[in-house]
């Protein structure tokens, strides 16, 4: 497995859906998840530290796990299928059993976020995402890159 962190999130200039960028923690392995409009924008949310009164539905799913003594100890992405990620969501209760939850990628990126766990790739979706090759960013690339991305960026499709 492979420990990422979230790097961003852009738009395809062709479709214009959100792409969340995944970077791996020790190396410089990328991944690229097309992903719904809404799960991106509460990624952006969390990312840019906004806070609302009242708890948005990630933030509730958290607050009831915490409620419940239950942590969560990793996100998982291990399989890429027809074109589509599935991802698991590995819970830990207060006697210590771990129970995992089929997810969506973008909704368990945005619990992993929330509740502070690693976000992990297995090495096999690496490879077949990057059709075999490794493929590497270079860092300043991407820091200039996500630097020069503006608010219009997003307004087509994000709402903040």
């Amino acid at each position: 497995m492979v420990e990422m962190e979230v790097q961003g999130i852009t738009l395809d200039p062709i479709t214009n859906m959100p792409v969340l960028l995944l970077k791996g923690k020790e190396n410089d392995e990328i991944l690229t998840i097309w992903i719904g409009v809404f799960e991106a924008n509460s990624i952006a949310m969390h990312l840019e530290s906004m806070t609302y009164p009242r708890p948005l539905t990630y933030d509730l799913f958290t607050n009831i796990l915490n409620s419940l003594s239950t942590s969560v100890e990793n996100v998982i992405i291990h399989t890429l299928k027809d074109n589509t990620y599935y991802a698991s969501i590995i819970l830990r209760d207060k006697e210590g059993r771990t129970v995992e939850i089929d997810a969506r990628p973008s909704d368990a990126i945005n619990i992993a976020l929330r509740s502070g766990c690693p976000i992990l790739v297995s090495e096999e979706v690496l490879a077949e995402a990057n059709n075999g090759k490794k493929e590497k960013i270079d860092e300043e690339d991407l820091k200039e890159w996500i630097e020069s991305l503006k608010p219009e960026d997003f307004e087509k499709n994000i709402e903040f």
